[in-house]
């Protein structure tokens, strides 16, 4: 039986939340016809970067679902909110 790939696995997601880098570069392999994955840009430097992460907010602010489940963590989604500085 094949393995899932790394970015649907505890080893390709990051505790702070978003992929790690062997979570984005499984991603990668898995779609060769998409554009790859890039690593967040919380503190952007440039026009592009600073593009992409408010375009990243809007998208993922405006997602359904808890910022903390039933013991009071925060979710997945929190998580990456909070590492993308939104």
């Amino acid at each position: 039986m094949a393995k899932t790939p790394a970015w649907q696995r505890k080893e390709g997601k990051d505790p702070k939340g978003g992929l790690n880098a062997a979570g984005r570069a499984s991603y990668n392999k898995a779609n060769p016809g998409k554009p790859g994955l890039k690593p967040p840009a919380p503190n952007p430097t440039n026009e592009k970067d600073a593009a992409r992460r408010k375009s990243f907010c809007a998208r993922m602010s405006g997602m359904p679902g808890p910022l903390k489940d039933e013991k009071g963590r925060p979710t997945r989604k929190a998580l990456s909110l909070k590492a993308w500085n939104c």
